[in-house]
């Protein structure tokens, strides 16, 4: 039996408005480690700030485009609408009271697929959101952080797909992506790769949403994670097989990618897994300087210029 192409959800990435209040809430409030402050290589006035936990270890990456004064987006269908992250079990009074505290509004506590207990919430430009509280994740939170390690987020636990049907996106994900399908719930189909916590993928029929627009508060793209460039190139044939228009291989500096459109509209990526973060950074000092790729070093003066000066504020968020 041949080995998976995708392995998983390798990151995902988000639009923003303000950067500080971006970082104040997935660093400070969520704890996560920034593990990479850098630019959008398509657009170098704005940061491209990346989030994680204490590796930056694919499946617990999530990215942002903030662009300040950017109009609030609509979640509807044709959108990846939620993403959940993973916290322990016993950690729900934590959470409760640390959301309260500042005054996150969140819903009670909720079961879904009779066993799975979570809430949800939105970030400050109005992002899905939730936490899912289960025994089940073996993966390290960031030990140092802003929340105590017995209660820290340990990664993704999955994402929500808002979809007309869910017939022609779960055939690609079955067909050509290495999904199976390993969970049903009225209009909710979940999908995973690896059955772990981090890589499910449910896809909710929502026919009578309206569509999604993009903007502050909406998600950009979903990203599948691919062990190395060969399997990545083996994905992009797979794909243009079946008829659909995927990008060439483009650098990303700490992965390679490729882009299409599944066949609700969602902006899909496949990103190998190397090189990673640390690779002009290291480990220990991950997110604490600008990285720029070498072709925009000639430019750093002018770019760090035009960026607006971003600093957590460990004392405020700390318990």
């Amino acid at each position: 039996m041949s080995k998976p192409l995708i392995t998983g959800i390798h990151h995902v990435t988000a639009l923003a408005d303000d950067a500080q209040k971006n970082l104040d809430f997935y660093a400070g409030i969520l704890g996560l480690r920034m593990v990479k402050k850098t630019i959008n290589f398509d657009a170098p006035d704005v940061y491209h700030l990346y989030y994680g936990n204490e590796t930056g270890a694919p499946g617990t990456i999530m990215t942002f485009f903030p662009y300040s004064g950017l109009v609030r987006g609509r979640h509807g269908k044709g959108q990846m609408t939620v993403t959940s992250f993973s916290v322990p079990a016993n950690s729900l009074d934590y959470w409760l009271k640390r959301l309260k505290k500042f005054n996150i509004k969140h819903t009670e506590p909720q079961q879904r697929f009779d066993n799975e207990l979570f809430i949800y919430f939105e970030d400050a430009h109005g992002l899905g959101l939730e936490l899912v509280f289960n025994s089940n994740d073996t993966r390290p939170g960031f030990s140092y952080g802003q929340i105590p390690l017995e209660y820290a987020v340990k990664g993704f636990y999955g994402v929500e797909l808002s979809e007309e049907g869910y017939e022609h996106t779960a055939g690609l994900l079955l067909e050509s992506m290495d999904h199976k399908l390993i969970a049903e719930k009225g209009n909710r189909f979940r999908y995973s790769a690896s059955n772990r916590p981090g890589d499910f993928v449910d896809v909710v029929c929502s026919p009578d949403a309206m569509r999604g627009l993009g903007g502050s508060g909406t998600i950009h793209h979903l990203a599948f994670a691919t062990p190395d460039d060969n399997t990545q190139l083996e994905v992009r044939e797979k794909l243009l097989s079946k008829g659909l228009n995927v990008t060439p291989v483009l650098d990303r500096q700490y992965f390679h990618s490729i882009y299409f459109r599944e066949p609700g509209g969602i902006l899909f990526e496949v990103a190998t897994n190397p090189p990673g973060f640390a690779v002009d950074e290291h480990p220990s000092m991950l997110g604490e300087s600008l990285k720029l790729p070498e072709w925009y070093e000639p430019s750093r003066e002018q770019i760090e210029k035009g960026l607006q000066a971003i600093v957590l504020h460990t004392d405020k968020f700390n318990d």
